[in-house]
C-alpha cells in the first residue's frame, strides 16, 4: 500500500481594516515590535515604560474619531489573531501636497511572526489603500539605523528621497531618533 502524506494545510492569512476591539492586540503587537526595533535606538527606560493599556485606549480614540477620513488602520490577520498593522494618511511633512502625498505612518509585524509575509501584504495593502484615496505619491519614514526595515522598503520599490528628521521622543532633546523619508510613485504601474 502507498504511503501518502498529509495535504499541507493552506495558511489562512489577510488583511483587513482594524476595529476598535482590536485595539488590545494592535497595542501588544506594537509595544512588542518597538522594543525589538528600537532596542538600540531607544533607552531601556522608555521601552520599559510603555504602557501596553494606554496605548490600546489611544487605539481606540483614533479608531473612534480619525482626524481624517484618509487615516486608516489595517491589520494582518492569521486566521483570527492580528500579526501586525499598518496605519495610512495623508502626509503632515511641510513639504506634502495634502491631496497627492500619502504615508505609510506605521508599519509594524510582531516580532514573533515576522517573515511569514505580513509585512508584504500590509505593504501592499497600504499601497492600494493610499491609491483609494486618490494620493499619487507615498512617503513613509524609517529610523536611520533600521536597515532591514530600509531593505524591506526599498525592495517593495520605495526609495530614499534625500529628507530626514530627528523626533525629539520627549521635547527636552534628551531621546532623539534620526529618521530618513522613502517615497514610491503611486501611479497604476507603481
Amino acid at each position: 500500500m502507498p504511503v501518502t502524506s498529509p495535504a499541507s494545510p493552506n495558511a489562512d492569512v489577510s488583511v483587513r481594516t482594524a476595529w476598535p476591539a482590536d485595539a488590545d492586540a494592535l497595542a501588544g503587537a506594537q509595544v512588542r515590535a518597538w522594543r525589538d526595533t528600537y532596542a538600540e535606538v531607544l533607552p531601556a527606560e522608555v521601552l520599559d515604560h510603555l504602557d501596553t493599556e494606554a496605548i490600546a485606549q489611544q487605539w481606540r480614540l483614533s479608531m473612534a474619531k480619525p482626524g481624517d477620513a484618509r487615516n486608516r488602520v489595517l491589520v494582518a490577520l492569521e486566521r483570527a489573531s492580528v500579526r501586525g498593522f499598518a496605519v495610512t494618511g495623508p502626509s503632515p511633512d511641510p513639504d506634502a501636497d495634502a491631496v497627492r502625498d500619502g504615508e505609510v505612518v506605521e508599519l509594524v509585524v510582531d516580532p514573533e511572526h515576522r517573515g511569514a509575509g505580513h509585512g508584504s501584504r500590509l505593504m501592499q495593502a497600504c499601497v492600494d489603500t493610499l491609491r483609494a484615496d486618490r494620493f499619487a505619491h507615498g512617503r513613509t519614514w524609517v529610523a536611520s539605523t533600521d536597515d532591514s526595515g530600509r531593505e524591506f522598503l526599498i525592495s517593495a520599490g520605495w526609495g530614499p528621497d534625500g529628507a530626514h528628521r530627528e523626533l525629539d521622543l520627549h521635547g527636552d532633546g534628551s531621546v532623539l531618533v534620526k529618521q530618513v523619508r522613502l517615497h514610491t510613485d503611486l501611479g497604476e504601474g507603481a
